[in-house]
């Protein structure tokens, strides 16, 4: 099942986070992990084998030394390359939550109805909770914006990743 890779993602990768996250990949970002040092990049690879995660690098040498290199700005276009490389699979899950990693589980009545933002349908919408966030998720018009975005990863580039 291709969500259960787990990825670890250097800071010049950071908006490729939350898309790791809305497809239901367990993903780490290395601004997570506190404040960035001379020795980063040795201590992302540690951790990324430590923890069996797979390190995304937009880094030459980091890639070089053990990393993948993610190519492209736009992340769409990284996306893309993650899914032509059989490494994700583009289809929103929502079941992770984009902000703090934490596993979503479905939202209680009383957590949707307390959240003020919240299109509050019993019965028409599925609605899911991040305990540690206190955020509510579910798949209305932003999530199909997302998904659609996500249906055309396939055509924005034609790139490969590559792991030198």
């Amino acid at each position: 099942m291709p969500e259960q890779t787990r990825f670890l993602v250097d800071r010049m990768l950071g908006p490729l986070v939350r898309y790791l996250r809305f497809l239901g990949y367990d993903t780490l970002a290395a601004t997570e992990l506190g404040p960035g040092g001379p020795d980063e990049d040795t201590v992302l690879l540690r951790r990324a084998v430590d923890e069996g995660r797979v390190l995304l690098t937009r880094d030459h040498e980091l890639a070089r030394r053990g990393g993948i290199l993610v190519p492209g700005r736009d992340v769409l276009e990284q996306v893309a390359a993650l899914t032509r490389s059989d490494l994700v699979e583009p289809v929103l899950r929502l079941t992770r939550c984009s902000v703090c990693n934490f596993p979503l589980r479905p939202a209680s009545t009383s957590e949707i109805a307390a959240a003020p933002y919240a299109p509050f349908k019993p019965g028409e919408t599925e609605f899911f909770w991040c305990d540690p966030c206190g955020h509510l998720y579910w798949f209305g018009s932003h999530a199909a914006d997302l998904a659609a975005r996500l249906r055309s990863v396939e055509t924005v580039t034609d790139s490969k990743l590559d792991n030198t």
